[in-house]
């Protein structure tokens, strides 16, 4: 049988990641419903056909936004989403993450998968050096994500962002390439 091409920019043992399309907004805006709870007051991604379009547009026409779909590799369920956001290139090449986990696939690992993709993907063909992550305190299982994934804590931000009504306090994490190949932080010096 002739070997078809993936699906996937990346896949791992059990996930994964692809961009956004048009296409998946039933089961996005499904998916984000039914982890509404997961998610507040953390996260408010799109959950309906309207505000999905807009989202998807931004990921796919911004140059300084990339999209990544993480999906299971066992019947392509979205498992949950990483963009990268606020990319820079030049001298910086940054980029912000923001992510999350869909109720069905939370705590079971893929998102810990699904990230080092993306930071694979990220520090390999996109090139950037740095990647960052702003968390809220409270938000355990995100602090979980970006330590497990080798993020290091660089500091406090408080009324970073205005989310759920609110300026709300933020850690922001990073990590450089060569802390991701070597496993250790880099001290600049």
């Amino acid at each position: 049988m002739p070997h078809s091409a993936s699906r996937y920019l990346a896949e791992g043992p059990r996930v994964g990641i692809r961009p956004f399309t048009p296409e998946d907004g039933p089961e996005f805006t499904a998916r984000a419903r039914e982890s509404k709870d997961l998610h507040h007051p953390w996260l408010f991604p799109p959950t309906s056909d309207e505000a999905y379009a807009a989202y998807v547009t931004r990921m796919i026409e911004d140059p300084a936004k990339a999209g990544f779909l993480v999906c299971e590799k066992d019947g392509g369920a979205i498992a949950g989403f990483i963009n990268i956001n606020n990319i820079v290139e030049g001298s910086f090449r940054s980029g912000a993450l923001g992510y999350g986990a869909f109720v069905h696939a939370a705590g079971r690992g893929l998102m810990r998968e699904g990230m080092g993709l993306v930071m694979d993907h990220a520090f390999g063909p996109m090139r950037l050096h740095r990647l960052e992550i702003s968390v809220q305190p409270g938000n355990a299982a995100s602090i979980a994500l970006a330590r497990g994934a080798g993020f290091r804590l660089e500091g406090f931000s408080p009324k970073m962002l205005f989310i759920d009504g609110a300026w709300r306090d933020h850690e922001r994490w990073a990590i450089t390439v060569e802390a991701r190949t070597t496993g250790r932080p880099t001290s600049g010096r």
